[in-house]
C-alpha cells in the first residue's frame, strides 16, 4: 500500500507541475515495469480520483496546514491521503500510518510528525472543513472559476449537472463490430464471463463494471472496441455508402476510423499530424482486420497530403478543449486555461476552411468536437456559415436518443460524455 500511495503521490505532484496525466503514469509504468496489474490499476485510481476533487482537497488542506510545506513532495503525498480517507474504502488508520510509511520511504522522516498530525486533525474536524469548502464554488464544484463561470453562462440550466458530471467515474462503453457480431451476440459472450452489460443505440454496450481493457471479451480478436457512446454516433451521422472516398482527417488513435470501415467498404484516408499515435491507429485497424491509406499531415495544409481528388465525405473531429470528457481526463481541468478556449478556436477555424477546399460537390462533412463550450461548437459553426455562403447544415439523423437535432450538443451523463456534431454538405 505504500508503494501504490508513493506513486499516485509521485504522478500527482508531476500534473501539479504541469505535465499531463498520461505522460506521468507512462513514466511512473516505465520506472517500475515490475509493478502488477491490481497495483497499477490502484495507483491510476488515487491519480485520477485525486484530480477530480483536487479544488476540494486543497481547500480542506490549506484549511489544515498552519504554515506552508518545506518539501514540495509531501503536498500531493497529503492530497492523495485525504482523497483516501474522504472517498476511499481503506480503514482511516491504515491510511495514516501508510501516509507516515510513505514520509520514511521518501526519505522525509522528519516530517512524519506533520503528515501524521495533519491526517488525524482531518479525522476529527472531517464535517466543519467539508462544510467551508463547500462555501467556495471551486472547491464545491472541483473545477477551476473560469470553468464554472463559463458554464453558468452558457447553459443556466444545466452547469451545475455538467459540473457534477465531471467528477464521476465515467461509464465504459464498447461498441461492437458489426461485420463480425450482433449486439445481442456479444451481450450472451460477456455473460459467458459473467459480466453484464446492457445495449444502448445501434451498436454500443455499456459494462456495469468497469474493468482494463486487456480483460475485455473479443476485444483482441476485433469483435468489440473501447468507444464512448457519444463518439460511436460520428460514422452513422456521416451517410456512408460503399464505394465512397472518406477522409478522417484527425484520425488518431482510429476508433473512428474503425468504426467508418465497420459500416460501409469505403476508400478511406486515415490523416494526423501525430506519428506516433498514427502507428496506434494502424494497429487498431489491424485488430479489427481492416487497412486504410494512413497519412501523417497537417489537416490545415491540404497541399501537402492530398492528391487533389474530392473526398465524399470528411470527417473532423478537431482538436479541442476536450471539456466534455473531464471526467476521463480530470487532468485538463486544472491545466487548461481561459485563454486556450479562443486557441482552439483559431485552430479549429483552419481545419475546417482548409477541409472545405478538399471536400466534393454535394459532399458531408462532420465537425465534431469533445466539448461543451460554445466556442468551439454552436458558435464556431456559425462562423463559418458566415464565412463559407455556399455551404448548409444538415438537419442530423436520428441515431442517438441524447443528441439535440437542432444544436447537435450532448452533454456528459451517465451513459455518454459530452460531445458536439453538426454535419455540412456542399452543393
Amino acid at each position: 500500500m505504500i508503494e501504490v500511495q508513493r506513486l499516485a503521490a509521485a504522478v500527482l505532484g508531476g500534473v501539479l507541475a504541469g505535465r499531463s496525466l498520461d505522460a506521468e503514469l507512462a513514466a511512473a509504468w516505465r520506472a517500475h515495469a515490475s509493478i502488477d496489474e491490481r497495483r497499477r490499476a490502484a495507483v491510476q485510481d488515487l491519480a485520477y480520483g485525486a484530480l477530480r476533487f483536487l479544488a476540494r482537497l486543497e481547500a480542506v488542506l490549506d484549511e489544515l496546514l498552519e504554515k506552508p510545506l518545506k518539501d514540495a513532495r509531501l503536498r500531493p503525498l497529503l492530497l492523495v491521503a485525504l482523497y483516501q480517507l474522504e472517498h476511499g474504502r481503506a480503514a482511516p488508520h491504515a491510511v495514516v500510518d501508510h501516509a507516515v510509511g510513505t514520509c520514511h520511504a521518501l526519505g522525509l522522516t522528519s516530517a512524519k510528525g506533520l503528515v501524521n498530525a495533519v491526517l488525524r486533525n482531518y479525522l476529527r474536524r472531517r464535517a466543519a472543513l467539508g462544510a467551508r469548502a463547500e462555501r467556495n464554488e471551486t472547491a464545491r464544484y472541483c473545477h477551476p472559476q473560469w470553468w464554472i463561470d463559463r458554464l453558468r453562462a452558457q447553459y443556466p440550466g444545466e452547469y451545475a449537472a455538467i459540473l457534477e458530471s465531471g467528477n464521476t467515474r465515467p461509464p465504459l462503453a464498447l461498441r461492437v463490430n458489426r461485420r463480425r457480431a450482433r449486439v445481442a451476440d456479444y451481450l450472451e459472450l460477456l455473460a459467458r464471463h459473467g459480466m453484464r452489460g446492457e445495449a444502448y443505440g445501434p451498436a454500443a454496450v455499456l459494462l456495469q463494471k468497469a474493468l482494463p481493457a486487456a480483460r475485455v471479451p473479443g476485444l483482441a480478436e476485433g469483435l468489440v472496441s473501447v468507444q464512448d457512446a457519444a463518439a460511436q454516433l460520428a460514422a452513422p451521422l456521416l451517410d456512408l455508402a460503399d464505394g465512397m472516398r472518406v477522409l478522417d482527417a484527425c484520425a488518431a488513435p482510429g476508433g473512428k476510423s474503425g468504426h467508418v470501415l465497420e459500416l460501409a467498404d469505403v476508400d478511406l484516408t486515415a490523416l494526423d499530424s501525430d506519428a506516433a499515435r498514427l502507428e496506434r491507429a494502424r494497429a487498431n485497424l489491424a485488430r479489427l482486420g481492416f487497412a486504410a491509406r494512413i497519412l501523417c499531415g497537417d489537416a490545415c495544409e491540404p497541399a501537402s497530403w492530398w492528391d487533389g481528388v474530392p473526398f465524399d465525405r470528411i470527417l473532423l473531429d478537431a482538436p479541442c478543449s476536450a471539456s466534455g470528457i473531464a471526467r476521463r481526463r480530470p487532468d485538463i481541468k486544472w491545466l487548461r486555461r481561459d485563454s486556450d478556449i479562443a486557441q482552439y478556436a483559431q485552430l479549429q477555424t483552419r481545419m475546417l476552411d482548409a477541409l472545405w477546399q478538399a471536400l466534393a460537390s454535394g459532399g458531408k462533412l462532420l465537425y465534431a468536437t469533445c466539448s461543451v463550450f460554445q466556442e468551439e461548437n454552436r458558435e464556431q459553426v456559425a462562423r463559418f456559415l458566415e464565412r463559407h455562403r455556399d455551404a448548409r447544415r444538415l438537419a442530423l439523423p436520428a441515431v442517438g436518443n441524447d443528441i439535440h437535432a437542432e444544436s447537435g450538443q450532448l452533454l456528459p451523463d451517465g451513459r455518454h460524455d459530452g460531445f458536439y456534431y453538426a454535419l455540412l454538405q456542399k452543393p
